[in-house]
This record gives C-alpha cells, sequence and structure tokens, in this order.
C-alpha cells in the first residue's frame, strides 16, 4: 500500500500547477539551456593596428617613445615607474640629442617623483639625475632649478622621515651643480628659496623655531617625534654644511662681476686674520690687495742721499706700456665699492649670529654624544660616529669663524655671548686634544687630522678676538666695561684655560711643520694646501700673541718652524706658492703704516733665516719655470713688493745675491754649448703681465745696486736682453732701461 500511494503521488506532481509567491519570478524548467553570454574588451594602445605609428619618433628596445615614459611615470605601481625612468635614461643614451629639447617636460614629470612614497623610486630618481643633470649646461640647467627646489623643499616637510632624508639627498645634488640658485636668498628679505631650505634642514634637526623669528631667546621644539638615526643625522648635517659653506662663501666673496673676472687659481691666500692687527678697515684693505694682479705695477724711485743697505723706495707710476691712467672717479669708486661690501657683510653677521644660536645645542648634543665613542682609546671608531662628530666640528669652524673674523660688524654683547658658546665646545674638546686614533688606518687617521686643524683655528679664534681687545680698537666706554669684566674671576679663568689650549696647539702646529706625528715620529706625508691655509690664522695667533701671553721662546720656536717648512717645500709642491705669500705678507707688515700687531720681525732673532729664505726663491722660480705661471707669478711679485717697500730683510748682500741667482731664469751660459734659454723664454706671450713683473723685478734689483759695478751685474743685463730679445718685451725693456740710466 504505501509503495502505490507513492507512485499517485510522483504522478500527480507532475500535472499539478505551483503557486507562485510573492516577489519572485517564474522557474524555468530544468531542462532549459542557458544561452547567454558576457563579452569583455581588451585595450591594446600598444599594439593597436587602428592607429599607424611613426617610425621616426625615438624608441626604446620596448618600443616605448619618450611621451608614453612620461605618462609611465604617473603609474599607480612603483615598478612600472622605477622601470620607467629607467628607461629614460636609456632613451637618451640612445638618443642624445633629444636631451635639450626634452628638459622641461621631464623634469615637470620628475620633480613630482622626487617626493614618492616608495624608496627604490626616489633612489632610481636620484641616480637617474646625477647622471643627466651634470650633461646639461649650466646655462641651460638654472630656469629649471626654481621648480626642482620648490618641490625638495616641499619633500623636507614631508610627513615620512625616509623622504625628508632623500629630500636632503637630492639637494646635496643641486648644491654640487648650482650651489648659487639653492643658496640664494637664505638671508632673510633677499629673493631666492634658499630660507626654505635652510628652515627645511632645521625642521629636520629640530633645532627651533621658524628661523625667520630673530627676536627672542631661541626655543628649541620637541624632538619626541624626530629621532634621527646615525646615519641619517650624518646626512643631513654633512648637506647643511656643505649649504653653509656656500652661503659663506658667497658672502665673503667679491661682487658677480668682479668674481667672474678673477681667475679662481689666482685668488692669492685668505689674509683676513691679519684683519684686527690694522687700525682701519681701509689699510688692510690696501695691503690685502697688494698681490692681486689687477694693480698697477711701479718702479722705485731712489733717493741718493741714502746708503744702498739702507734704502728707501719711493713709489712712482711705470712710464711703459702697461702704464693705466686712474683718475679721481675711478678711485673714489673702488672705496665706494669697499664701503658697500662692508655695509652688506654688517647686514649679513646679524643672520649668522641668530643662526648659530639656533643650531648651538643641536652642534652641542652631537658632539657629546659621539665623542665618548669616537675618541675611545681602545679601538677605532664606527664609521657614523666619527663622520657625524667631523662634519659637526666643521659647521662649527664655518659658523663661528665666518662670524668672529668680521671684527666690523660686531658689538661687544654679541661678541661675548659667541666666545662663550666657543668656549664651551672647545672645553669639551680639550680633555681628547690632540685627537689620535686608537689604531693606525688611513681614513680613521685623515678624519683625526681635520678634527685636530678644526680645533687649532677656533683656538686661533678666540686668541685674536682676546688681542682685539687688548689692542685698543674699541671705544674707551667698551674698554671700561672690559676692563671690569676682566677683573671678575670667570674672565681670568677664561683667559688661563685658553693659554692653556694656546700652548697644546702650539706644540701640535710646530710638529705638522717639523714633520712628525703626535707621537714624535718623522713622518713623510706633506701638508697639502687645504691644510696649511687652515692653519694660517693658527700661526698668525702664535706669533701675534704678546709676550705676556706667551714667552719670547715660543714665538720663535713658531716662526723658526715655519720658515724651515717654507723653505724646505719642494718647488714643485701645490703648497709652496702659498708659503711664499705668507712669509712675503708678514714681512710686509712693518712697512705698513697702519699696522698695529704685536708680533714685530725686527725682534724675532730670525733676521739669517729670513735672508735665506729670501735667497733662495730665485732658485724656486728657476726650478717652477712656465710649469705653473699662478705661482711664479707670486714669487716675482713678493720679491718686486720686498724690493719696492724697502724690507729690512733685504740688505746690500741679498741684493747682490737676487742679481747673481736671477740671471739663470733668463738665460744660461753653458761652457761648450754657450748661450742656452732660460725658463722666461718659455712663459707663453699670452701671459704678458708675468714676462714684464719679470722685467720690473730686473730694472728694480739693477737700480738698487746701482752703485755696485762687477761681473754679476754685466751677466743679468746680459741674461736679460738676450732673452727679451725679439719679443714684445724688448721695446718695454729698452724704455726701462733708458728711463733709469742703467744703459
Amino acid at each position: 500500500m504505501p509503495k502505490s500511494s507513492k507512485k499517485k503521488k510522483e504522478k500527480a506532481a507532475d500535472f499539478s500547477k505551483v503557486k507562485l509567491k510573492l516577489g519572485k519570478g517564474k522557474q524555468l524548467p530544468s531542462n532549459v539551456v542557458d544561452t547567454s553570454f558576457k563579452a569583455r574588451s581588451i585595450a591594446l594602445p600598444m599594439q593597436s593596428i587602428a592607429i599607424e605609428k611613426d617610425t621616426t619618433i625615438p624608441t626604446t628596445r620596448k618600443k616605448q617613445s619618450f611621451d608614453d615614459l612620461v605618462s609611465l611615470m604617473k603609474h599607480y605601481n612603483a615598478n612600472t615607474r622605477k622601470d620607467a625612468i629607467l628607461s629614460v635614461r636609456e632613451l637618451f643614451e640612445l638618443y642624445p640629442d633629444i636631451v635639450e629639447s626634452s628638459m622641461t617636460t621631464l623634469l615637470g614629470a620628475c620633480v613630482r617623483v622626487i617626493g614618492d612614497e616608495d624608496a627604490g623610486v626616489r633612489k632610481t630618481l636620484l641616480s637617474f639625475l646625477s647622471w643627466l643633470l651634470p650633461l646639461v649646461s649650466k646655462e641651460d640647467l638654472i630656469p629649471h632649478v626654481p621648480l626642482l627646489i620648490l618641490f625638495t623643499t616641499s619633500a623636507q616637510t614631508h610627513i615620512f622621515p625616509e623622504i625628508r632624508i632623500d629630500a636632503v639627498r637630492f639637494l646635496d645634488l643641486f648644491l654640487e651643480l648650482v650651489p648659487e640658485s639653492v643658496v640664494d636668498g637664505w638671508i632673510q628679505g633677499n629673493p631666492g628659496h634658499g630660507k626654505r631650505v635652510l628652515e627645511g634642514y632645521l625642521g629636520i634637526l629640530s633645532a627651533g623655531t621658524k628661523y625667520g623669528d630673530t627676536e627672542g631667546a631661541v626655543q628649541a621644539t620637541s624632538t619626541a617625534s624626530v629621532v634621527l638615526s646615525p646615519q641619517s643625522k650624518f646626512v643631513v648635517l654633512k648637506s647643511l654644511s656643505a649649504f653653509l659653506t656656500h652661503a659663506v662663501s658667497r658672502q665673503l666673496r667679491p661682487s658677480n662681476d668682479e668674481a667672474s673676472n678673477l681667475d679662481p687659481a689666482a685668488v692669492p691666500l685668505p689674509t683676513w686674520f691679519l684683519a684686527p692687527s690694522f687700525r682701519s678697515a681701509r689699510s688692510f684693505i690696501a695691503y690685502e690687495r697688494l698681490f692681486r694682479s689687477e694693480l698697477v705695477d711701479f718702479q722705485p724711485q731712489l733717493d741718493g742721499e741714502h746708503p744702498r743697505d739702507d734704502f728707501i723706495c719711493m713709489p712712482g707710476f711705470v712710464t711703459g706700456p702697461l702704464a693705466t691712467a686712474w683718475s679721481l672717479n675711478d678711485l673714489s669708486g673702488l672705496s665706494l665699492a669697499h664701503t658697500e661690501s662692508l655695509t652688506h657683510l654688517n647686514s649679513n653677521t646679524s643672520s649668522l649670529i641668530h643662526l648659530a644660536r639656533t643650531l648651538y645645542s643641536t652642534l652641542l648634543g652631537s658632539y657629546l654624544d659621539c665623542a665618548p665613542i669616537v675618541f675611545s682609546p681602545s679601538a677605532n671608531p664606527p664609521e657614523a660616529q666619527l663622520n657625524l662628530l667631523t662634519v659637526t666640528a666643521r659647521i662649527m669652524r664655518t659658523l663661528y669663524g665666518s662670524i668672529l673674523q668680521d671684527r666690523f660688524s660686531l658689538n661687544l654683547a654679541e661678541e661675548e655671548m659667541l666666545c662663550d658658546e666657543l668656549r664651551t665646545l672647545l672645553g669639551y674638546m680639550t680633555g681628547y686634544f690632540p685627537f689620535r686614533p686608537a689604531h693606525r688606518e688611513m681614513k680613521v687617521e685623515h678624519a683625526f687630522q681635520d678634527l685636530n686643524v678644526i680645533y687649532c683655528e677656533l683656538t686661533a679664534l678666540l686668541v685674536l678676538v682676546s688681542f682685539r681687545r687688548q689692542s685698543g680698537d674699541i671705544s674707551r666706554k667698551v674698554r671700561i666695561e672690559t676692563s671690569r669684566s676682566c677683573a671678575s674671576s670667570s674672565h681670568v679663568k677664561n683667559e688661563g684655560k685658553l693659554t692653556l689650549q694656546a700652548g697644546l696647539v702650539r706644540t701640535y702646529v710646530i710638529r705638522l711643520l717639523v714633520g712628525e706625528d703626535n707621537s714624535g715620529a718623522h713622518i713623510s706625508r706633506p701638508l697639502m694646501p687645504t691644510m696649511y691655509i687652515a692653519l694660517l690664522p693658527t700661526i698668525w695667533a702664535l706669533l701675534n700673541q704678546g709676550k705676556e701671553s706667551q714667552g719670547e721662546a715660543h714665538t720663535d720656536t713658531v716662526l723658526s718652524a715655519m720658515l724651515d717648512h717654507a723653505i724646505r717645500t719642494r718647488s714643485n709642491s701645490a703648497v709652496k706658492a702659498l708659503t711664499v705669500e705668507f712669509v712675503s705678507r708678514i714681512l710686509l707688515l712693518e712697512t705698513e703704516r697702519d699696522y698695529c700687531g704685536h708680533f714685530d720681525v725686527r725682534n724675532t732673532g730670525e733676521q739669517e733665516k729670513f735672508q735665506e729664505w729670501i735667497l733662495h726663491l730665485p732658485k724656486t722660480l728657476w726650478e717652477i719655470g712656465h710649469q705653473n705661471l699662478a705661482a711664479s707669478e707670486t714669487i716675482i711679485r713678493s720679491l718686486l713688493r720686498l724690493l719696492q717697500r724697502g724690507s729690512i730683510m733685504i740688505k746690500h748682500e741679498q741684493i747682490i745675491g737676487l742679481q747673481s741667482r736671477l740671471a739663470p731664469f733668463f738665460s744660461i751660459t753653458h761652457p761648450l754649448r754657450g748661450r742656452l734659454p732660460g725658463p722666461f723664454t718659455k712663459i707663453p706671450t699670452s701671459s704678458p703681465l708675468i714676462r714684464r713683473l719679470a722685467v720690473d723685478l730686473v730694472l728694480t734689483i739693477l737700480s738698487l745696486a746701482a752703485r755696485s759695478e762687477g761681473e754679476e751685474r754685466e751677466n743679468l743685463i746680459s741674461a736679460v736682453g738676450t732673452a727679451v730679445s725679439g719679443t714684445l718685451e724688448e721695446p718695454y725693456w729698452q724704455q726701462l732701461v733708458r728711463a733709469t740710466g742703467l744703459s
């Protein structure tokens, strides 16, 4: 029964009508066939057969044009953006002629990738710009720099710290290629992007409030949200150091028109450290320009009543072809230009002072964090901490050096504040000086040597400031206030520390000049030009210290070591010309009427060594010859200035010695080969100034030795006559010989 009832129900279900429920459609039969379909469109813009490709357009190996790559630099995928940048380089390498026409479009796309959130894309872009931008001429690149700096400074304030650090790396590239455009406007009120760049640095370092707030004390911002690793902090401080170096150099450099006319290789060594030894800025400027090439040279007119061993030279303008007519308007304009330059320096110094105050805590904190690790006596320091400490010291030197060397724009309060900060920094460094690595390693030794030189420079600054206060260079009211402060115990303590620091520096400098390392062992490495220039302020500060500050023996020791080094340095050394000019300048100080320094060449006891140095210059000139025209000009000009101004170190014996030793420079008489041309004849005619300076030097020596007759005199006249025969200098030589009555 149940089985039959089930069959009946199944038969009835086939013919039963299904009731439809509300909201539901009619159900399809179970055996219905679904005939619906879906179609998707495939976009192939690179392979479309509907569009005809222009085969003349430059493409990469993947058949991508420049426009395709620019569009792909905006792609949402990071790998695609990175590949697009690499493909642009490939395209430019294959078709270098399209680089110039594509710069505007390309840089407009690249600047948007400077703040890309993918580190690989930023690294690829930095590598690409490091390759591309040096290939573009500076004139074509400068119009695009504002756009590049605008997006880079925006990335400096990005929310992600790694993007801020990479933005600094882009700034390093721009500082290397177009530094003047990056630092332009770093002083408040001047047009340019430099102020935004500087604020970006300070923001990353959390060094203080907005840089433009010059009123009131500098307040430090919270650093809780900004924690930089030593490597990242080194990247920022290194870039900031380069920025400040370019900014300060532009501040102290002549105007753009004047700087463009000067040969960088002919610019003399720095002399700012001698400025406190002069009573006025005008006197120092006149002294500083003694070795400039644009000066008109003059011949001495001798007073016959004075003996030749104590001559007095009265300058008069040259009457030869090189004579230049100087009008009163020209001289007035020259003086006005220097006055405007000093006014400009005064306005910039206040900005530097505020920046030094802003960075003081940051620099001090960086030094205190790294010093125990770097100066550990057991092991050489890690590279990150050593680099960070070195760049911190360089920023100290740039800021405090550029401020304190400008004696004409500081008041007493500013000077005291800066000196106190500098004393604090040096106080923490003195305990480790001289800085020695635990183990000998070339890279570490060079870094420690830089730190030693920077310490010497900063100590020399304090010594020069101390001398400035003792020299009566300030008003009576200021002198009274200073004398009251000198009575305090703190001032006596500071002077005692400075004397101790100067003694340590003196020992270190003497060892460097003699050629010894810190252990007393002789070293064969000579001083590099940059290091010698960095030591000059220290050497002068030690020489110029009063006898109450150091013993006379100490002064003589420094001077003797300096003269021995100047004589011992080889003629082909890059330092030789620097030693010649520096020794010449300190010899010429006693001929300056407004010189007020403690150093007196007449009381040094080194007269014989000075005279030995003078007599070795002709040999150096002969050895250099035409190989280094700038060094040859420095030697000739130094001898000419010393003779014209009647240096007390040049007696009759030295004049006769110069007379005989200069002849081989013009012509040599060989026993077998006869008359041979000297190095003078190899000086190119494109350098007429050097050739005529040499002729002026000979005429000056012959004029001073007019009373002496001998074979040396005739040999010199004959040698010069042979050397100038048939050249443009022959009429000049004959004219001067007739004018001085030497014929």
